[in-house]
């Protein structure tokens, strides 16, 4: 998920909080988290790893809330997706856009840097989870193809068999996040330019159409995330295609 709607310019400087009481259960409670690493993943987006220490696991696919505290008192909070596989390291990854006079994406891309703290509380919802039992048909645009990473990167760390397809939407290659990740289970849809032989425009039943044929035993859930636009855009192909609107888990932003 990504930051809705938003209110100031960031701050220079949050304030590092002191820390926390907590309650239980775990997924419940604050946390403080510590940046440990950033990385560029196009020229608008980043990948912000976070320790955190008491993180209780999370699913693929699940988001959590984030708040950072400013010296004055002021705090902003935003929902998330985490991007990262669960593996019990005590780390999560989060992807974020950089959204124009964005407070919170802002602060991330213009001021935070390792070693910086926040606090996090989760993982939340459960509808939009892919536990790793069941065939999986992603579809993502922008930003939206964060939680479906984590489904992606969980299958790769169980190396299962269990089959997984990917269709993302970006306006370009550039723009593509994630794309050196990206193998042969994906198939990207760039909306306003692409490479040499690749045909540009909106994602359609034929990017669809072959994936759906291949439909395995006991059919595919299919999770889409992204704008509205997209969202409903998605929904209504696969529903055209046969695909049963009750395994069609949709997660939207905007």
């Amino acid at each position: 998920m990504t930051e809705q709607t938003e209110r100031f310019t960031p701050p220079t400087r949050f304030a590092v909080p002191g820390r926390i009481a907590v309650d239980t259960p775990a997924a419940s409670r604050w946390q403080t988290a510590t940046i440990t690493g950033i990385r560029r993943e196009t020229p608008r987006a980043r990948t912000f790893r976070l320790a955190v220490p008491d993180w209780p696991g999370h699913l693929p696919g699940q988001h959590l809330l984030l708040r950072l505290r400013a010296a004055d008192g002021y705090t902003a909070q935003r929902h998330y997706s985490i991007a990262s596989a669960p593996d019990g390291s005590g780390h999560i990854e989060l992807t974020l856009d950089r959204v124009e006079g964005g407070e919170v994406s802002g602060w991330f891309h213009s001021v935070a840097r390792p070693g910086d703290r926040l606090e996090v509380r989760g993982p939340v919802s459960g509808f939009f989870a892919w536990p790793g039992d069941r065939p999986a048909l992603l579809l993502g645009a922008g930003s939206g193809v964060v939680p479906l990473m984590s489904m992606l990167r969980h299958h790769r760390a169980l190396g299962s068999a269990v089959p997984l397809r990917l269709l993302v939407s970006a306006r370009s290659p550039e723009d593509l996040i994630y794309a050196r990740e990206y193998g042969a289970e994906t198939t990207p849809v760039f909306t306003r330019s692409a490479p040499p032989g690749t045909p540009v425009g909106r994602l359609s039943a034929a990017h669809l159409a072959p994936l759906l044929a291949e439909c395995p035993a006991g059919g595919w859930e299919a999770y889409v995330c992204g704008s509205n636009a997209f969202a409903e855009h998605a929904a209504r192909l696969l529903a055209a295609a046969g695909q049963p609107a009750d395994r069609i888990r949709i997660e939207r932003f905007g």
